[in-house]
């Protein structure tokens, strides 16, 4: 496995397990009030940044695990990771306009900053599952 299909997978992983750790605490501490009062942001800082903390030490764990041979990427490795770029961020886009959208309607801070922390998990995720999909199904550069 190529080391580049290797980072989708963790790149994919570790916002998965990172978002769905955040809405557990997050849902886990709201009370009978409204959702958005419910104190989001350390929480939302300390998720992000274990996960940005995992990401980068599982990448150094897989590079070491890696043949030289596999570390190594050539055009179709590039024209991929282009790819899945292109994909997720089309999901960054999305996200902050949604997130601008609401300000203007002068959404409670809560629920923009959860689009805005969506959007990136959707750009991660799809992001990485465009490019997963190419490596295994084939991949055709327009």
């Amino acid at each position: 496995m190529a080391i580049d299909e290797k980072r989708a997978w963790i790149l994919m992983v570790v916002a998965i397990l990172g978002y769905t750790t955040y809405l557990i605490l997050v849902l886990g501490r709201s009370g009978p009030g409204p959702l958005a009062e419910t104190p989001y942001v350390a929480t939302m800082l300390w998720t992000i940044g274990g996960g940005i903390v995992a990401g980068i030490v599982l990448h150094i764990l897989a590079s070491i695990g890696t043949s030289a041979a596999a570390n190594r990427t050539d055009q179709r490795d590039r024209e991929i990771n282009q790819f899945g770029e292109h994909v997720g961020g089309s999901f960054i886009v999305i996200g902050a306009m949604s997130a601008l959208v609401m300000t203007m309607a002068e959404a409670p801070h809560f629920w923009i900053a959860n689009t805005i922390y969506l959007g990136f998990v959707l750009s991660a995720v799809l992001g990485s599952a465009a490019k997963l999909s190419a490596y295994r199904q084939g991949f055709q550069p327009w």
